[in-house]
């Protein structure tokens, strides 16, 4: 695309004194291991479109959303006034209660996943839509067996955790599942990593089978079709749709964690595993981070058999409420008319190229990957593999400085930095965080 003049690099103003004091509050009270970006925290007031302030006046180029959940924009017009309005009405009945927005929203999500006669179930996190998945694959199974990715993350409940391939963030070894580790979800590294596409399919099929060879019966794999956390590191094209004749063979089935893949901010697809489709969709699908734009909003979609084989009472208190189903709905509506797929996949497109176009003249770059509005940088010490977490720790603070919020992660001791912005990204906006990230990768 044409470069569009290049903002010059600004200084911040300094944290005041009323953040250092929220900064002080907030260490004694928080958990040591709930962690903040940057050596000086920010403390973020105010957002609109792609942009967000903080509490110094300081006003960023979001391209991380509040970790991919502010997913269509800051202050969404469509969904604040739905959640305005349905504050006024009723903020909260429980799921003992029929609820009109909670039906309208599972309607429509259980047609959009393509799951046939599918069940809907909200919660309220991705964490509990995946830990909701684990029991009805366990239950369904009648086994407490899990395969499991390596280089995944799930979650932070106990049951995610002990799905999650990421020592980062896997605090405990203690389990209630017994979780088997399989190889494909990293491309890029392992064993792997030499082989062509077709050849690593059919090197993690193999590794599949004999694995399946070795444990008694399995009750679900469980994989993000691009892992978040790890990076946004994802396998070929096709690698779940082979999976998924090894499953079908020994009734395994197959849940697609699609809290951070939904909603179409791949760009080429709606769903993460509609790459891997050529076997028909999953057995059970989960959802999170921007079905709600902000709103905590979560959930469960499943075949019925599979859905309704809890044999005990559960409700969700929480999950589905009705000024969270609102802003869901209000938020996809806005999604679909508005075609943010199709934006993702365009000016995810050319951010991808021109970001790739500045990392073959900085050596500190391994690779630059990823699909629609959903990009990894990965950095490396130059001239080896050998992660460089320092580089992407000084890159997060340099990105700041220079006005631009990004996350980072990945498997390999957190050296990936993460670039997911609001899918309304305009193409003015995209080059202007790319140069951003240019002057941010050149400077370390």
């Amino acid at each position: 695309m044409g470069l569009l003049p290049r903002p010059a690099a600004r200084r911040l103003r300094g944290a005041g004194q009323a953040v250092t004091d929220l900064y002080g509050r907030h260490r004694a009270v928080i958990p040591d291991w709930v962690g903040l970006y940057y050596r000086q925290p920010v403390e973020i007031t105010r957002g609109e479109g792609r942009h967000v302030w903080d509490a110094d006046g300081n006003r960023y180029l979001d391209f991380f959303g509040g970790i991919l959940t502010t997913m269509t924009a800051h202050a969404l017009p469509e969904v604040t006034k739905a959640v305005s309005e349905q504050a006024g009405r009723i903020i909260h009945t429980s799921t003992l209660y029929l609820n009109r927005p909670m039906v309208e929203l599972a309607e429509r999500i259980a047609a959009l996943s393509r799951i046939p006669d599918a069940r809907v179930f909200f919660t309220t996190s991705g964490t509990e839509a995946n830990d909701t998945a684990l029991l009805l694959a366990t239950a369904y199974r009648r086994s407490g067996q899990i395969l499991a990715m390596r280089n995944s993350y799930h979650g932070r409940s106990f049951s995610a955790v002990a799905v999650t391939g990421n020592r980062s963030w896997s605090p405990t070894d203690l389990s209630p599942l017994g979780t088997l580790y399989v190889h494909g979800g990293m491309r890029t590294r392992g064993p792997y990593a030499g082989l062509s596409d077709a050849r690593f399919i059919d090197a993690c099929v193999a590794d599949l089978e004999d694995l399946l060879g070795h444990t008694h019966d399995v009750a679900a794999l469980i994989a993000e079709p691009i892992q978040g956390v790890g990076g946004f590191t994802s396998p070929p094209d096709g690698l779940y749709a082979a999976f998924r004749e090894v499953l079908d063979r020994h009734g395994i089935l197959w849940i697609a964690d699609e809290v951070q893949t939904g909603w179409g901010r791949t760009g080429d697809h709606f769903w993460g595993w509609q790459a891997h489709a050529e076997n028909g969709p999953p057995d059970i699908l989960t959802f999170a981070k921007g079905a709600g734009n902000g709103m905590s909003l979560g959930g469960v979609v499943a075949r019925a058999g599979v859905m309704n084989c809890i044999d005990a009472n559960s409700l969700s208190t929480f999950g589905g409420s009705p000024i969270t189903a609102a802003a869901g709905l209000a938020n996809l509506t806005h999604l679909l008319e508005h075609d943010l797929q199709g934006n993702a996949r365009r000016v995810g497109g050319l951010l991808i190229e021109r970001l790739r176009a500045v990392a073959a003249g900085v050596p500190a770059v391994r690779e630059v990957r990823g699909r629609g509005l959903m990009i990894g940088i990965e950095l490396a010490r130059p001239g080896t593999d050998e992660a460089s977490p320092e580089a992407a720790a000084a890159a997060l603070e340099a990105a700041r400085e220079g006005g631009l919020l990004i996350g980072k992660g990945g498997g390999h001791h957190t050296s990936v930095l993460r670039i997911a912005p609001p899918m309304s990204l305009t193409v003015a906006e995209a080059e202007e965080g790319a140069a951003i990230l240019e002057r941010t990768l050149r400077s370390i």
